[in-house]
């Protein structure tokens, strides 16, 4: 990992906000909240209504020791566009080395989807700062203890998919970095109350999992 900004936001919580479907209305609010809970890394999907809006009202609302970027990219092109919108992280489901090296071009954080050790160890040689393990229901906490024991830190190994604060330990105890947080946290609609109050759930399984890491609001 060499991206500062997310070598920091990930040292005071390793919790990604996923905010797929939510629109440029909802962005500041419900960004207030999951900054407010102690959160500092946000993702919101290309596949959600006007995204890029979303991402520029958030950088605008929130400090800068929050990190904010889009998740789902496919095209490296987007990486440029996301990046005049005040994004700074792009997230994939896979992991196109050209997606990859735009983002490391543009100095962008770059966060890609692997589900094997080859393609996560191309991803690494491509430039990636994490390896996002998706779909973590698929992997499982056996699939990433294996994978930690030829992946040592500071190589940092994020499961996503089907994350809860019930099952965040099992993955922490095999060897995970940061989650990526989806439908638990936050769904299309859901309020910036509703929300905060998940992040705040979410943030009491991380601190129980993770007790030396201190994480505050």
């Amino acid at each position: 990992m060499n991206h500062p900004g997310l070598q920091t936001a990930l040292a005071h919580c390793g919790l990604i906000a996923i905010l797929r479907g939510i629109t440029p209305a909802e962005a500041e609010p419900v960004g207030q909240a999951l900054y407010d809970a102690g959160f500092r890394l946000i993702e919101v999907p290309l596949n959600s209504p006007d995204p890029l809006d979303s991402i520029r009202a958030m950088r605008a609302a929130l400090p800068t020791d929050c990190l904010i970027g889009a998740g789902t990219v496919l095209d490296p092109k987007d990486c440029a566009r996301i990046q005049q919108a005040g994004g700074e992280l792009i997230v994939m489901p896979h992991s196109d080395p050209a997606v990859i090296r735009e983002a490391k071009k543009l100095g962008m954080a770059s966060c890609p989807g692997v589900a094997t050790p080859t393609e996560a160890f191309a991803a690494l040689a491509a430039g990636a700062d994490v390896l996002k393990m998706f779909p973590a229901e698929q992997l499982g906490p056996t699939v990433l203890k294996a994978w930690r024991a030829v992946m040592r830190p500071p190589i940092a190994l994020v499961p996503v998919g089907g994350i809860t604060p019930d099952n965040l330990s099992s993955y922490a105890q095999a060897g995970a970095s940061g989650f990526g947080l989806g439908s638990a946290l936050y769904k299309p609609g859901l309020s910036a109350e509703a929300t905060g109050q998940n992040a705040r759930a979410f943030i009491a399984a991380w601190q129980r999992a993770y007790p030396a890491q201190e994480t505050q609001a």
